[in-house]
């Protein structure tokens, strides 16, 4: 049976490092298609690679993985009050400025996110990764030095200029990994995109008028007390530049330009041509219906946890909130770290997937039954189904890391891997950019109007994760990742 994993074949006595590409044909191999480069991960009638992961190269890189979420979410527990203080507008304007900055960092990442990746793939991936992460630290580090709105605005939009960071970083770690390892390495690639959403918040809120929060020690520090927001920036520059640095020193360029097919034209190949390569589109779609899924309930969960019972929620205290929260973070961890290397390695890629396409649903139909048993004071009952739910429901974190790895598995050539991923982070952006608030919008209607008891927002979600459930089954073949059960069928 044809393996569609990455693996050099066992007749391919070259060395092999962190710089040798994944796209490995060999004689006993199958045939590309006249037209059409070899796949990324090229078949092989052998037991696999057993080259163990790089862990120099993919811990380094998952350092800088965490540069992108720290500048985002850092500014979030003090824009507002920032905004308030410096940008000289009314109170009743800080939500609408404060959306805009957090919008605009997405939002120039969407434009822009595409050049990247063609640059990465036609100019190398380290000076591109060393190079954004360098403007993305220059960027976040003078955004605290802000005193006026268009300021902000500015500097905000010039940290999403540098939005190479997280499209060369994809493309590094699976460059770096074979088929048997790169269920690992994304599973700390996601990891460490969590570590990051964790670590941004508080280092703003812990950091931001240092000068009244920590008197004793920057008090005497005029910097702080004119700029009462500069230490949370500079710190998180000073994280930015460190990675640029580590990066420049220790990481090993991927990109082999001279490893394409020797049948493939010398032109590199057009977005319209990857677009059109078998199975990018619908992993395209798959790729932007998950994190659309993903988004919709990050919008929704919180605000659904805090409404009333008799409203259609939870009625939790900003305690609870928090506990559950870190919970479902926790045990997001576990499920990427400990249970998704495994179940890959064992079912295959597209079992993962379709597994979470069946847990969506069901999870989305039981968080507002919750609610109901809440309605009839099961309180009970109530604490022992939502406490299992909110662990067993982040199992579909696993699907964050599954369609990735199948992205992978589609990508035409190495060449183009900037690219792929360049076309689904851009995706990705422009859906962050609408669906938090679109969602809370259908929430706030449900619950304003009592349209079925206030849950209006979960029948919409239901139906979109059926949806999901229904798209996965077009995956192509090659994205199936089928490892060991094409082992045991041979």
């Amino acid at each position: 049976m044809t393996s569609t994993a990455a693996s050099p074949t066992k007749d391919n006595h070259s060395a092999v490092d962190e710089t040798t590409p994944l796209l490995s044909v060999s004689e006993a191999g199958p045939l590309s298609q006249a037209n059409e480069e070899p796949s990324l991960h090229a078949a092989s009638s052998g037991d696999g690679d057993d080259t163990p992961l790089p862990r120099t190269q993919i811990l380094v890189l998952c350092y800088a993985r965490l540069v992108e979420p720290i500048a985002f979410f850092s500014i979030f527990p003090f824009i507002n009050q920032m905004i308030l203080e410096t940008g000289k507008i009314g109170e009743a304007d800080v939500g609408f400025y404060s959306g805009l900055i957090e919008s605009l960092f997405s939002l120039t990442q969407m434009l822009l996110m595409i050049s990247w990746g063609r640059a990465a793939d036609r100019l190398g991936r380290k000076p591109v990764l060393v190079f954004s992460l360098s403007g993305l630290a220059i960027a976040t580090a003078l955004f605290g030095l802000s005193k006026a709105i268009w300021q902000m605005i500015l500097f905000r939009c010039l940290a999403g200029v540098f939005a190479g960071t997280i499209v060369t970083v994809r493309a590094m770690i699976t460059e770096n990994s074979t088929a048997k390892t790169q269920a690992r390495a994304f599973s700390f690639f996601a990891f460490s995109g969590n570590l990051g959403i964790f670590l941004g918040p508080l280092l703003g809120g812990a950091l931001s008028n240092p000068a009244q929060q920590y008197p004793s020690v920057f008090g005497p520090i005029q910097l702080f007390k004119e700029f009462p927001y500069a230490l949370p920036t500079f710190v998180t520059g000073a994280v930015g530049a460190s990675a640029a640095v580590i990066c420049a020193l220790f990481v090993k360029e991927t990109l082999n330009r001279k490893g394409d097919d020797a049948s493939s034209a010398n032109a590199p190949m057009s977005m319209w041509e990857i677009i059109k390569s078998p199975g990018v589109t619908i992993v395209l779609y798959l790729y932007g219906h998950i994190m659309l899924l993903a988004l919709a309930y990050t919008a929704v969960a919180p605000v659904f946890w805090f409404t009333r019972p008799n409203l259609g929620g939870y009625g939790f205290s900003p305690l609870q909130i928090s506990l559950f929260l870190g919970s479902a973070g926790i045990s997001q961890a576990l499920w990427i770290l400990v249970a998704f290397p495994p179940l890959q390695h064992r079912f295959g890629t597209g079992a993962v997937l379709r597994a979470c396409s069946i847990l969506w649903p069901i999870t989305f139909i039981i968080y507002p039954l919750c609610s109901v048993l809440l309605r009839h004071d099961l309180k009970v009952t109530f604490w022992i189904v939502a406490s299992i739910t909110v662990v067993v429901s982040s199992g579909v974190s696993m699907a964050f890391t599954a369609v990735q790895l199948a992205l992978n598995d589609v990508a035409p050539s190495p060449s183009t891997l900037g690219t792929l991923n360049a076309l689904a982070l851009t995706l990705v952006s422009g859906i962050r950019a609408v669906a938090p608030a679109l969602f809370a919008s259908i929430f706030a209607t449900g619950v304003r109007t009592q349209l079925i008891n206030g849950y209006l927002v979960w029948v919409v979600l239901v139906l979109l994760a059926l949806g999901y459930t229904t798209a996965v089954r077009w995956l192509p073949e090659k994205a199936e990742g089928k490892l060991e059960w094409e082992r045991s069928s041979e």
